[in-house]
Protein backbone atom coordinates (compact mmCIF):
# COMPACT_ATOMS: atom_id res chain seq x y z
CA UNK A 1 0.00 0.00 0.00
CA UNK A 2 2.85 2.54 0.53
CA UNK A 3 4.18 1.87 -2.81
CA UNK A 4 1.00 2.46 -4.34
CA UNK A 5 -0.20 5.56 -2.28
CA UNK A 6 1.80 8.08 -3.86
CA UNK A 7 0.11 6.85 -7.43
CA UNK A 8 -3.06 6.79 -6.33
CA UNK A 9 -2.49 10.54 -4.75
CA UNK A 10 -1.12 11.61 -8.47
CA UNK A 11 -4.55 10.52 -9.91
CA UNK A 12 -6.48 11.82 -6.97
CA UNK A 13 -4.56 15.44 -8.12
CA UNK A 14 -4.87 14.78 -11.93
CA UNK A 15 -8.36 13.82 -11.47
CA UNK A 16 -9.02 17.03 -9.31
CA UNK A 17 -7.70 19.58 -12.28
CA UNK A 18 -9.70 18.26 -14.88
CA UNK A 19 -12.72 18.28 -12.78
CA UNK A 20 -12.83 21.50 -11.48
CA UNK A 21 -12.60 22.92 -15.05
CA UNK A 22 -15.19 20.61 -16.67
CA UNK A 23 -15.97 17.19 -15.00
CA UNK A 24 -15.12 13.75 -15.74
CA UNK A 25 -12.58 13.27 -12.50
CA UNK A 26 -14.23 9.75 -11.96
CA UNK A 27 -12.93 9.07 -15.49
CA UNK A 28 -9.27 9.14 -14.30
CA UNK A 29 -9.56 8.45 -10.69
CA UNK A 30 -12.08 5.30 -9.76
CA UNK A 31 -10.10 3.14 -12.75
CA UNK A 32 -6.94 3.89 -10.76
CA UNK A 33 -8.59 3.25 -7.86
CA UNK A 34 -9.99 -0.11 -8.79
CA UNK A 35 -6.79 -0.96 -10.83
CA UNK A 36 -4.14 0.48 -7.56
CA UNK A 37 -5.88 -0.49 -4.57
CA UNK A 38 -5.21 -4.27 -3.07
CA UNK A 39 -7.00 -7.14 -4.35
CA UNK A 40 -9.98 -8.44 -2.70
CA UNK A 41 -10.63 -4.54 -1.65
CA UNK A 42 -14.92 -4.30 -2.12
CA UNK A 43 -16.19 -2.54 -5.17
CA UNK A 44 -18.31 -0.39 -2.30
CA UNK A 45 -15.39 0.56 -0.57
CA UNK A 46 -13.53 1.93 -3.41
CA UNK A 47 -16.18 4.19 -4.24
CA UNK A 48 -16.76 5.07 -1.03
CA UNK A 49 -12.96 5.83 -0.40
CA UNK A 50 -12.88 7.86 -3.88
CA UNK A 51 -15.78 9.82 -2.83
CA UNK A 52 -13.95 11.62 0.64
CA UNK A 53 -11.61 12.70 -2.28
CA UNK A 54 -14.17 13.77 -4.62
CA UNK A 55 -16.04 15.93 -2.12
CA UNK A 56 -13.08 17.73 -0.41
CA UNK A 57 -11.74 18.77 -4.22
CA UNK A 58 -15.28 19.65 -5.65
CA UNK A 59 -15.53 21.61 -2.50
CA UNK A 60 -12.74 23.02 -2.94
CA UNK A 61 -12.93 24.17 -6.77
CA UNK A 62 -16.50 25.44 -6.09
CA UNK A 63 -15.49 27.78 -3.38
CA UNK A 64 -12.32 29.06 -5.99
CA UNK A 65 -15.57 29.70 -8.91
CA UNK A 66 -16.62 31.79 -6.06
CA UNK A 67 -14.92 33.86 -5.06
CA UNK A 68 -13.15 34.69 -8.50
CA UNK A 69 -16.70 35.34 -10.39
CA UNK A 70 -17.52 38.64 -9.32
CA UNK A 71 -18.48 39.80 -12.72
CA UNK A 72 -21.02 37.05 -12.94
CA UNK A 73 -23.19 36.45 -9.78
CA UNK A 74 -24.28 33.17 -9.21
CA UNK A 75 -28.26 33.21 -9.39
CA UNK A 76 -28.21 31.03 -5.55
CA UNK A 77 -32.11 31.03 -5.38
CA UNK A 78 -32.09 28.07 -8.62
CA UNK A 79 -28.47 26.45 -7.80
CA UNK A 80 -29.16 26.18 -4.05
CA UNK A 81 -32.64 24.54 -4.80
CA UNK A 82 -30.67 22.17 -7.03
CA UNK A 83 -28.57 21.06 -5.01
CA UNK A 84 -30.65 20.33 -2.19
CA UNK A 85 -32.70 18.28 -4.17
CA UNK A 86 -30.04 16.91 -6.18
CA UNK A 87 -28.41 15.74 -2.84
CA UNK A 88 -31.57 13.47 -1.60
CA UNK A 89 -32.35 12.11 -5.13
CA UNK A 90 -29.01 10.92 -5.36
CA UNK A 91 -29.52 9.15 -1.74
CA UNK A 92 -32.54 7.69 -3.49
CA UNK A 93 -30.32 6.77 -6.43
CA UNK A 94 -28.28 5.01 -4.39
CA UNK A 95 -30.92 2.82 -2.74
CA UNK A 96 -32.12 1.93 -6.10
CA UNK A 97 -29.24 -0.07 -7.03
CA UNK A 98 -29.82 -2.73 -5.96
CA UNK A 99 -33.14 -3.25 -7.58
CA UNK A 100 -32.57 -2.33 -10.99
CA UNK A 101 -29.92 -3.18 -13.77
CA UNK A 102 -27.56 0.17 -14.41
CA UNK A 103 -26.20 -1.52 -17.66
CA UNK A 104 -29.35 -0.45 -18.88
CA UNK A 105 -28.29 2.91 -18.26
CA UNK A 106 -25.19 2.74 -20.23
CA UNK A 107 -26.21 3.31 -23.98
CA UNK A 108 -28.83 6.09 -23.11
CA UNK A 109 -26.01 7.93 -21.46
CA UNK A 110 -23.85 7.28 -24.66
CA UNK A 111 -26.54 8.59 -26.83
CA UNK A 112 -27.05 11.65 -24.67
CA UNK A 113 -23.02 12.14 -24.62
CA UNK A 114 -22.88 11.61 -28.36
CA UNK A 115 -25.88 14.73 -28.66
CA UNK A 116 -23.66 17.00 -26.24
CA UNK A 117 -20.58 16.86 -27.79
CA UNK A 118 -22.53 16.95 -31.26
CA UNK A 119 -24.28 20.33 -30.54
CA UNK A 120 -21.10 21.69 -28.27
CA UNK A 121 -18.84 21.20 -31.36
CA UNK A 122 -21.46 22.43 -34.12
CA UNK A 123 -22.31 25.43 -31.83
CA UNK A 124 -19.00 27.90 -31.92
CA UNK A 125 -20.64 30.18 -29.78
CA UNK A 126 -21.99 27.49 -27.00
CA UNK A 127 -20.91 28.76 -23.42
CA UNK A 128 -19.27 31.70 -24.68
CA UNK A 129 -22.08 34.59 -23.41
CA UNK A 130 -23.35 34.63 -19.97
CA UNK A 131 -27.01 35.32 -20.94
CA UNK A 132 -29.60 33.80 -18.40
CA UNK A 133 -33.00 32.48 -20.54
CA UNK A 134 -35.06 31.80 -17.74
CA UNK A 135 -36.86 33.34 -15.00
CA UNK A 136 -39.13 33.43 -11.61
CA UNK A 137 -40.37 30.38 -11.20
CA UNK A 138 -39.65 28.80 -14.47
CA UNK A 139 -35.84 28.95 -13.86
CA UNK A 140 -36.85 27.31 -10.39
CA UNK A 141 -38.97 24.83 -11.47
CA UNK A 142 -36.31 23.91 -14.22
CA UNK A 143 -33.12 23.81 -11.61
CA UNK A 144 -35.53 21.35 -9.49
CA UNK A 145 -36.23 19.04 -12.24
CA UNK A 146 -32.33 19.01 -13.37
CA UNK A 147 -31.14 18.42 -9.64
CA UNK A 148 -33.69 15.67 -9.14
CA UNK A 149 -32.70 13.95 -12.23
CA UNK A 150 -28.73 14.07 -12.13
CA UNK A 151 -28.74 13.54 -8.15
CA UNK A 152 -30.57 9.91 -9.13
CA UNK A 153 -28.49 9.77 -12.15
CA UNK A 154 -25.40 10.54 -9.75
CA UNK A 155 -26.80 8.27 -6.74
CA UNK A 156 -27.51 5.09 -9.10
CA UNK A 157 -24.67 5.25 -11.60
CA UNK A 158 -22.26 8.42 -11.67
CA UNK A 159 -20.26 8.97 -14.50
CA UNK A 160 -20.07 12.02 -15.88
CA UNK A 161 -22.52 14.00 -13.55
CA UNK A 162 -20.13 16.82 -13.33
CA UNK A 163 -20.23 17.20 -17.31
CA UNK A 164 -24.01 16.78 -17.80
CA UNK A 165 -24.24 19.47 -15.30
CA UNK A 166 -21.79 22.19 -16.99
CA UNK A 167 -23.91 21.10 -19.91
CA UNK A 168 -27.34 21.51 -19.39
CA UNK A 169 -26.34 24.81 -16.95
CA UNK A 170 -24.72 26.13 -20.32
CA UNK A 171 -28.13 24.15 -22.66
CA UNK A 172 -30.79 25.31 -20.32
CA UNK A 173 -30.24 27.71 -18.60
CA UNK A 174 -27.85 30.15 -20.79
CA UNK A 175 -25.09 30.24 -18.46
CA UNK A 176 -21.14 30.71 -19.56
CA UNK A 177 -19.17 27.93 -19.00
CA UNK A 178 -17.29 29.84 -16.40
CA UNK A 179 -20.53 30.47 -14.18
CA UNK A 180 -22.10 26.67 -15.41
CA UNK A 181 -19.15 25.25 -14.48
CA UNK A 182 -19.27 26.99 -10.74
CA UNK A 183 -23.18 26.52 -10.45
CA UNK A 184 -22.55 22.54 -11.34
CA UNK A 185 -19.78 22.32 -8.73
CA UNK A 186 -21.94 23.81 -5.89
CA UNK A 187 -24.41 20.89 -7.14
CA UNK A 188 -22.09 18.27 -7.37
CA UNK A 189 -20.90 18.94 -4.01
CA UNK A 190 -24.58 18.33 -2.59
CA UNK A 191 -25.01 14.77 -4.31
CA UNK A 192 -20.86 14.01 -3.30
CA UNK A 193 -22.06 14.76 0.35
CA UNK A 194 -25.11 12.41 0.12
CA UNK A 195 -23.22 9.99 -1.47
CA UNK A 196 -20.68 9.77 1.45
CA UNK A 197 -22.92 9.88 4.20
CA UNK A 198 -24.01 6.85 2.96
CA UNK A 199 -20.49 5.07 2.34
CA UNK A 200 -19.36 6.14 5.60
CA UNK A 201 -22.91 4.74 7.74
CA UNK A 202 -21.70 1.21 5.85
CA UNK A 203 -17.99 1.58 7.16
CA UNK A 204 -17.10 1.77 3.32
CA UNK A 205 -14.08 4.03 3.36
CA UNK A 206 -10.19 3.55 3.90
CA UNK A 207 -9.16 6.56 5.65
CA UNK A 208 -5.45 6.11 5.37
CA UNK A 209 -6.17 6.15 1.59
CA UNK A 210 -8.99 9.05 0.96
CA UNK A 211 -7.32 11.68 3.61
CA UNK A 212 -4.03 11.82 1.89
CA UNK A 213 -6.08 11.59 -1.86
CA UNK A 214 -8.27 14.32 -0.59
CA UNK A 215 -5.20 16.91 -0.09
CA UNK A 216 -4.27 16.22 -3.90
CA UNK A 217 -7.57 16.54 -5.01
CA UNK A 218 -8.02 20.04 -3.10
CA UNK A 219 -4.63 21.00 -5.11
CA UNK A 220 -5.75 19.76 -8.43
CA UNK A 221 -9.31 21.27 -8.04
CA UNK A 222 -7.53 24.79 -7.08
CA UNK A 223 -5.50 24.96 -9.45
CA UNK A 224 -7.90 23.88 -12.53
CA UNK A 225 -10.20 26.02 -11.42
CA UNK A 226 -7.67 29.05 -11.32
CA UNK A 227 -6.68 27.93 -14.78
CA UNK A 228 -10.09 27.60 -16.16
CA UNK A 229 -10.48 31.38 -14.72
CA UNK A 230 -7.70 32.03 -16.14
CA UNK A 231 -7.78 30.53 -19.94
CA UNK A 232 -11.47 32.02 -20.39
CA UNK A 233 -14.26 29.98 -21.89
CA UNK A 234 -13.20 29.03 -24.96
CA UNK A 235 -10.53 26.99 -23.33
CA UNK A 236 -12.94 25.19 -20.93
CA UNK A 237 -15.24 24.43 -24.22
CA UNK A 238 -12.63 22.48 -25.71
CA UNK A 239 -11.96 21.00 -22.80
CA UNK A 240 -15.01 19.69 -22.44
CA UNK A 241 -15.09 18.45 -25.24
CA UNK A 242 -11.72 16.43 -25.12
CA UNK A 243 -13.53 14.70 -21.61
CA UNK A 244 -16.72 13.88 -23.10
CA UNK A 245 -15.36 12.53 -26.46
CA UNK A 246 -13.30 10.20 -23.57
CA UNK A 247 -16.54 9.65 -21.93
CA UNK A 248 -17.98 8.50 -25.09
CA UNK A 249 -15.06 5.97 -25.80
CA UNK A 250 -14.81 4.62 -22.25
CA UNK A 251 -18.97 3.52 -22.80
CA UNK A 252 -19.41 2.83 -25.97
CA UNK A 253 -16.19 0.28 -25.20
CA UNK A 254 -18.02 -0.99 -21.96
CA UNK A 255 -21.32 -0.97 -24.24
CA UNK A 256 -20.20 -2.63 -27.19
CA UNK A 257 -16.59 -4.48 -26.72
Amino acid sequence: MMATLPLLCFFAFLAGFIDAMVGGGGLIQLPAMLLLLPKGTPVPTVLGTGKVASLAGTSASAFRYLRGLTDVPIRWRTVAMAAVVAGCFALLGARAVSGLNKDLVKPLVLALLVLMAAYTFWRKDFGSLHAPRLQGRRELWTGIALGASLGFYDGFFGPGTGSLLLFAFVGLFGYDFLAASASAKVVNVATNIAGLAYFVSTGQVLYHVALPMAVCNVLGSTLGARMAMRQGTGFVRVLFLVVVSAFILKLGWETFA
